[in-house]
């Protein structure tokens, strides 16, 4: 059997998994006893494998994740943060992304709101959606700056097209008018289209006042709130050292 020039085509073709299937069960001599129809299944089983792992990589390197490793097997659902199993289970199956709805993270400073947001993040990607990760500043820096030079269509674009964006630490400065128009813009293109995600300190009792325009406030706001799922977390901080053993 020709294995080198197959090996070779199977490169040129990009296919990866079933090259490294072959030169396995080739060097094993497992495949010896399998008809032509299981050898060809096992390598394509290896290449939707390989590529779905790859798939998965970009998708996360693409999200920028502030906690990259951050999952939902992860969860220690014995503390008692305010997160229910039966609740977070339900939300990791993904039904609310494909609705596009929203999902609100809100609680005290340090108790893992964004180790959960990226959680969802990465269970995002695992179910084949592109998802992007921007703190609220940074988001009105890079809008900021789009404006300046010329790349704000580009930069809105993917914003609004991004299939979760999930925006960390909502409510932590005061709004511009300007930052009132863009998250307005944002909103009004996502809604009942894409997913967004965001975590904050501030209760969304508190959100309005927040927003500071009401018209432009309630505006926002409806775009957000009516179709989000809630998650409150609770407890103390997480960062908080414990006391040095005597």
């Amino acid at each position: 059997m020709l294995n080198n020039p197959t090996l070779d085509q199977m490169h040129a073709l990009g296919l990866a998994g079933m090259s490294a299937a072959w030169r396995e069960m080739t060097a094993q001599g497992s495949g010896e006893d399998l008809a032509r129809e299981e050898w060809l299944g096992l390598m394509l089983d290896r290449e939707m494998a390989v590529r779905a792992d790859r798939r998965l990589g970009n998708k996360l390197r693409s999200a920028r994740l502030r906690f990259a490793d951050a999952c939902i097997e992860d969860i220690d659902f014995t503390a008692h943060r305010g997160m229910h199993r039966r609740a977070i289970l339900s939300l990791a199956q993904g039904a609310w992304l494909k609705a596009h709805e929203n999902l609100i993270i809100t609680g005290q400073t340090g108790t893992g709101k964004t180790w959960l947001g990226c959680a969802f993040g990465r269970q995002a990607a695992r179910l084949d959606h592109p998802v992007l990760y921007m703190r609220m500043p940074r988001l009105f820096d890079a809008l900021a700056l789009a404006r300046l030079d010329g790349s704000f269509p580009r930069l809105a674009d993917r914003l609004a097209r991004v299939e979760l964006l999930i925006l960390d630490d909502w409510g932590t400065h005061s709004l511009s008018d300007q930052q009132r128009l863009d998250l307005l813009e944002i909103f009004e293109e996502r809604y009942r289209r894409k997913s967004t995600l965001i975590t904050a300190q501030l209760p969304v009792t508190a959100w309005h006042d927040m927003i500071g325009e009401p018209t432009i406030a309630d505006a926002i706001l409806d775009r957000i709130i009516h179709n989000a799922h809630r998650i409150t977390l609770e407890g103390d901080s997480m960062r908080k050292q414990k006391p040095p053993q005597a």
